[in-house]
């Protein structure tokens, strides 16, 4: 870490900066004809956005999981028949399923799908003598698919009755606004990682954890002020010589025990907030389209990671992983040269590379326009059959996933003798 002095001096002149802006702007306007451009062009935005939210979120601007299951899908999620289920409801162990104007029976929310499974115990997490499995989902480079990543399995362990927590550690925030919160409006400085990471801020990170629309997943937000923490890291590690990023790990150690999984989505950087959450994380996910600027920037986060993990062992931070996986994101079987790059990654990774591919889909990409995942979709954007293309995708991956996770736990390792995968 020679550049630590630099990311100091940087750290300063930042502060600088930023105190001479805050005084100018306290004393009168900026007469500029860029910053006047800059700002219209900002209330354009602001302006489509909003929209965005509008059609996307109720009349109250809150998101809501807008999902149902029939009986029969409802009673296999739970591992239950529907006569035990109607049981259960008439014993009053249950509250009575909702019906419509001719008796039938409607859909159950996944809330209530996840109170049947705590009644009838058939929720699938970890026992209290297993360890809570911390990934982090990286890379250095941005567009490789890390957001949908982390949002998409996060989703699939909830329906699968997981206890899950995203920690959105990207000041972009990608993975915030997804889950329905406006970053810059709902989400406050004090209410990110930011009041835990830096001095004199709070003493855990339970502060910060919010409940989210999707029942089993509580979110930490991030905002654009989070970007600032990166340097405060940064000068501090400078003077107390590393332990700085070991409090990530710290707080999020305490409050995994709460959970399942935990999912870290860090900033597609190297910096101080990056290996923070490379401390943090017992497995990684290193997500990478095949394409060959993405697999060079792969190669080099792996390189980084090797280096970063020497000087943690000689620092006394030693840090052991679960797993380590590579992840084919936005991957075509139409196209050649992705077929090329996906035989070299397999022949290079092996088995460290996870066997499904996460294909390219335009489901994912409309149901992000609408601010929304694949998993929330009422009905199919495209077509029926893109959408059951895209999802048996997305799902083969997470189970992949869960699978490495489970493999983990030794509660769950007769379980998986039994099922041929150990």
């Amino acid at each position: 870490m020679a550049n630590y002095s630099d990311t100091f001096r940087e750290s300063r002149l930042q502060k600088e900066i930023q105190s001479d802006m805050r005084q100018k702007e306290i004393g009168a306007e900026i007469d500029s004809p860029s910053l006047a451009e800059v700002k219209a062009l900002s209330n354009r935005a602001s302006t489509i956005i909003e929209g965005l939210r509008e059609q996307v979120f109720t009349p109250d601007r809150t998101k809501r999981l807008d999902i149902s299951f029939a009986p029969g899908k409802a009673a296999e999620m739970v591992g239950r028949s529907l006569e035990s289920i109607r049981k259960a409801e008439n014993a009053g162990k249950l509250p009575e399923q909702d019906k419509d104007e001719r008796g039938r029976r409607l859909g159950y929310s996944l809330e209530q799908v996840n109170l049947m499974r705590d009644v009838f115990g058939t929720r699938p997490g970890r026992s209290a003598e297993d360890t809570p499995i911390i990934i982090s989902v990286q890379n250095f480079k941005g567009g490789v698919g890390k957001s949908t990543v982390v949002t998409h399995l996060s989703q699939h362990l909830a329906l699968k009755g997981y206890r899950t927590l995203v920690i959105d550690c990207d000041s972009q925030a990608s993975t915030t606004t997804m889950f329905g919160l406006n970053p810059d409006l709902e989400v406050g400085d004090d209410e990110t990682l930011q009041n835990f990471l830096e001095p004199g801020g709070e003493n855990n990170l339970r502060y910060a954890v919010r409940r989210t629309y999707w029942d089993g997943i509580d979110l930490i937000p991030s905002n654009l002020g989070f970007y600032d923490t990166e340097y405060t890291i940064a000068a501090k590690a400078f003077r107390e010589d590393f332990m700085m990023m070991d409090r990530l790990r710290i707080g999020v150690e305490d409050i995994a025990q709460d959970y399942d999984v935990v999912l870290l989505d860090p900033p597609p950087a190297l910096g101080m907030i990056s290996l923070s959450a490379l401390r943090a994380a017992n497995a990684l996910i290193i997500p990478t389209p095949p394409s060959t600027v993405d697999f060079c920037s792969t190669a080099h986060f792996l390189e980084m990671l090797s280096d970063v993990l020497t000087m943690f062992n000689k620092a006394g931070l030693r840090r052991e992983y679960q797993f380590i996986r590579v992840l084919a994101t936005r991957t075509s079987e139409q196209h050649r040269a992705d077929s090329q790059i996906l035989t070299m990654m397999s022949a290079v990774f092996g088995a460290q590379m996870i066997e499904p591919r996460l294909k390219s889909s335009t489901e994912i990409r409309n149901a992000a326009a609408r601010m929304m995942s694949v998993y929330e979709l009422a009905a199919p954007i495209t077509s029926r059959e893109v959408n059951m293309r895209c999802r048996a995708s997305l799902d083969q991956v997470n189970e992949a996933v869960e699978l490495l996770v489970r493999k983990t736990w030794h509660s769950h390792q007769a379980d998986l003798r039994r099922a041929g995968y150990l």
